[in-house]
């Protein structure tokens, strides 16, 4: 692993204080590591290409990129090249939890929020910043000037996870929100009855909009490593609950996996694009999502 792949783990990027460093770091790592994965079709270099079709206009053909690859390119233009994107951010204080991690869940979504923002801003996409709890508390207009970069890590970098959350609801009111096709990448522990939310990112597609639901659960939430009683605590209601570990054991992770298989069957209905993801998995993944997105898009 090269120097800057190591920095796709979580447990090496919570070494890095700056949020901007984060950010970058993430980047380079993935495409440090393109070459040699089965994701190397993405590479940023012809992100802004298409192959030659009969009809192109001969002068349009970009003879560097003939030169590297032996196949006829076009440049794009402007207006076929840009990804509208907005970042979603569920604020609800369950995204604070981690058990043995380095990263909260919270953590670990804002690294991945900024360093899509920053792989969006550097291929010229208009990103935007929107986050919620039990209303929406911020929402910066997706621009891609590279001052906007700025605007939205300050933002990042200040967010609490506090309180409870209205997931539903609030996506909902995203899907009112947006004038404009965006692909709508949304961050969330998904811990709400599930029925409302499918339903709300059905209301995002009908209004258009392509997304990227970020399913981010805590690797012990997934996993379950704990053992004798245990004493569990809700930490939006404050309720807690004794239980013998070993005796929920196998009903907890039956439940997680229908819950995660449900999510996947209802997007994949739906037409959104599901990832799940737990906090000791590297970023790489969330990248490639948004990659194969805006690949699909022209």
């Amino acid at each position: 692993m090269s120097s800057t792949e190591k920095y796709l783990k979580p447990e090496v990027i919570r070494t890095v204080s700056r949020l901007d460093l984060r950010a970058r770091f993430i980047v380079e790592g993935f495409f440090n590591g393109l070459h040699a994965s089965p994701y190397h079709g993405f590479s940023v270099e012809f992100s802004e290409h298409r192959r030659y079709t009969q009809g192109d206009d001969l002068k349009d053909i970009d003879w560097l990129v003939f030169a590297k690859t032996d196949r006829y390119y076009v440049k794009k233009y402007q207006a076929e090249t840009n990804l509208t994107g907005y970042l979603v951010m569920d604020l609800s204080e369950s995204m604070a939890y981690t058990y043995r991690q380095e990263l909260t869940k919270f953590d670990y979504s804002i690294c991945l929020a900024a360093a899509l923002a920053y792989l969006m801003i550097h291929q010229q996409d208009p990103v935007g910043l929107i986050t919620f709890d039990e209303k929406i508390r911020h929402s910066i207009p997706a621009k891609s000037k590279r001052t906007q970069l700025g605007n939205i890590l300050a933002l990042l970098s200040k967010l609490q996870p506090t309180g409870q959350t209205e997931i539903s609801k609030n996506l909902q009111r995203i899907a009112a929100m947006l004038r404009h096709r965006s692909l709508v990448m949304i961050f969330s522990d998904l811990l709400a009855d599930s029925g409302p939310v499918i339903d709300a990112l059905h209301m995002l597609r009908y209004a258009g909009h392509d997304v990227i639901l970020f399913h981010i659960m805590d690797e012990a939430e997934v996993n379950f490593p704990f053992d004798g009683m245990v004493d569990f605590r809700d930490p939006e209601t404050g309720e807690t609950m004794l239980v013998d570990a070993a005796g929920i054991r196998g009903d907890y992770l039956d439940s997680v996996g229908a819950l995660r298989e449900n999510y996947r069957k209802e997007c994949l209905s739906a037409g959104v694009d599901y990832v799940a993801l737990d906090t000791s998995i590297p970023f790489d993944r969330a990248l490639v999502e948004y990659l194969s997105q805006r690949k699909a898009r022209f």
